[in-house]
């Protein structure tokens, strides 16, 4: 949740809002080890979103906190606006997901450059 390295813990990960760095500055590690692996963070992202928005809707209809169509819109507008402000996190909790399943050995080698060399 700190958007830092998952192999070292030192450096950020992040670039900008929606841009990761390639690697990280202090061990070296390539974060996007294949073409397409962030894809695995909309897992993290949609999971989350539609959680909240499945908890949180129905307390407040059932409690008469609002109506309908406001909860409606309001529904939809924290499913479209949360999963861009939540985007960075998801990217990290991915990375760190994936280092937890598949630790790195060797630092700075990616998988292509391992395969090349083994």
């Amino acid at each position: 949740m700190a958007l830092r390295c998952p192999a070292c813990g030192e450096c950020g990960v992040q670039r900008g809002w929606f841009t990761m760095k390639p690697k990280c500055e202090n061990c070296g590690i390539v974060y996007e080890r294949e073409p397409g692996f962030f894809l695995g963070s909309i897992y993290f992202n949609y999971g989350l979103t539609s959680l909240m928005v499945a908890i949180v809707i129905p307390i407040l209809l059932f409690q008469q906190i609002a109506s309908g169509p406001i909860l409606i819109g309001s529904g939809v507008a924290f499913a479209l606006l949360f999963p861009l402000l939540f985007f960075p996190w998801a990217r990290s909790l991915w990375l760190g997901f994936d280092e937890y399943c598949d630790p790195r050995d060797g630092g700075s080698q990616g998988p292509s450059q391992r395969r090349a060399s083994t």
